[in-house]
């Protein structure tokens, strides 16, 4: 039995907002331990070094969504570069390449419509109360689209109170992406953890855990214990989420039962990712822009209703990299699908877009990666979106539990960069100040 003396806080989960929280602990001096079930830290954040190139690939996180402040000033604080990603977005329809910009029908309607609501309901009730007409249906199944691919979330759940905020705050804001990838910022703050005295243990699957107040028993899977005075869980709502008993999920002893009631409550996403690397970028070339009489040399995003519906270059760089993306209800559906099966349908999106045969597709690609977040067992989904009951949920989810145990993720965040990498920034800095103030 290995047993860590004089621990104040052992920390569950290395993902952003554990690593932020455990930074920000041991550089005020506590003694920190940090557990991740995982052979690598940054959970949801995860880069590959992908192809033939060996250049960043993104499996998780891929965006800084905007000039976000703490995200930023890591970056900067750590002399990471980060540089521009915005280019324009295009929409496949009805065999046509549509410069992205021209508006949904209804639309405004709609936002009318939204802006009146008193009382908060699912998305998609309100969709029925409100636009249940054969006139709407373009309009539903475009709100459908984006409730399911942005925001990860089932329209039958997400609130629309919450869709309502987000589009009153969608900013035409600059995109980012990170130079050499997310892993840089989670290798930043895992050295400066690790340098104030933190210790990391990876592989180390917590499952039991004995807590009274301010001592905490914590056992892992292989029955190794870790002792401390408080406790932060740090791992996706998804784990939380899940049933007792599941690889990854955590026992509390005694219950904290009306904690994972509220945690239930709250909306946890599905996604699959695609990467496809091939052996050029076909869409960039003269052929293509005959066939699509599109000229797509800036094209970031395209939108279709394919299989795999939205894909993403890696503009402002012509690198030979598709990343496709699929949300919400379709992909909690592909829960026993095979990555090869994702990857025919990637492949048939593909074809179905660019007029190219499979087999000639299939020749052309020379690396692909599928990544199914919901079946991963550390992760369990994408992301967090509001309910109707979370506003409720998180009044008691922002409070610790007896002074010992405390929980962070980009689920307990509150502003409006919901389910990024600075909501779980966020939320690990808030729960390392309350750990702090509980002297």
């Amino acid at each position: 039995m290995l047993h860590m003396e004089n621990t104040d806080v052992i920390i569950i989960g290395g993902g952003a907002a554990g690593l932020m929280a455990a930074r920000t602990l041991a550089k005020a001096g506590k003694n920190i331990v940090l557990l991740e079930g995982r052979n690598r830290l940054g959970g949801r954040i995860h880069t590959l070094e992908h192809g033939t190139s060996l250049e960043p690939a993104e499996l998780g996180a891929e965006f800084i969504h905007g000039d976000l402040p703490i995200t930023q000033s890591l970056l900067n604080e750590a002399g990471i570069k980060y540089t521009p990603a915005s280019a324009s977005m295009w929409k496949y329809e009805d065999g046509k390449f549509i410069a992205e910009g021209h508006v949904i029908e209804h639309w405004d309607e709609f936002l009318e419509s939204i802006m009146q609501l008193k009382h908060d309901m699912s998305i998609e009730a309100f969709m029925q109360q409100e636009f249940s007409g054969e006139q709407y249906e373009g309009l539903r199944d475009s709100v459908r689209g984006y409730v399911s691919g942005y925001d990860n979330a089932d329209p039958k759940k997400a609130s629309a109170f919450s869709i309502r905020k987000e589009w009153q705050n969608e900013h035409e804001d600059a995109q980012y992406r990170i130079e050499g990838g997310y892993c840089m910022l989670i290798s930043y703050l895992a050295n400066e953890f690790k340098q104030a005295g933190g210790h990391i243990y990876l592989n180390a699957v917590a499952k039991d855990i004995d807590w009274g107040r301010h001592h905490v028993t914590v056992s892992t899977d292989i029955g190794i214990t870790y002792q401390a005075r408080q406790l932060l869980v740090a791992v996706p709502l998804g784990i939380l989420q899940a049933e007792a008993g599941l690889k990854g999920t955590l026992s509390f002893d005694p219950p904290v039962d009306y904690y994972i009631k509220a945690l239930k409550s709250l909306g946890f996403g599905a996604v699959i990712k695609v990467l496809l690397e091939f052996d050029e970028a076909f869409w960039y070339s003269d052929e293509t822009r005959q066939m699509t009489g599109a000229d797509l040399e800036d094209m970031g995003f395209l939108f279709s209703n394919e299989a795999i519906p939205v894909w993403w270059t890696q503009m402002p760089v012509h690198r030979p990299l598709l990343t496709g993306w699929l949300g919400g209800p379709p992909a909690a559906a592909r829960l026993n699908t095979s990555d090869e099966d994702v990857l025919i349908e990637a492949l048939g999106s593909i074809s179905n877009i660019f007029k190219i045969d499979i087999a000639k597709l299939k020749e052309k690609l020379l690396t692909w990666n599928v990544i199914n977040w919901t079946v991963d067992p550390f992760s369990r989904g994408s992301y967090s979106y509001d309910t109707t009951e979370t506003a409720e949920a998180r009044k008691i989810l922002s409070h610790p539990i007896g002074d010992t145990l405390f929980f962070a993720g980009e689920y307990l965040y509150e502003g409006t960069a919901m389910g990024t990498v600075e909501a779980a920034l966020t939320s690990g800095l808030r729960a390392a100040e309350m750990l702090l103030d509980y002297e």
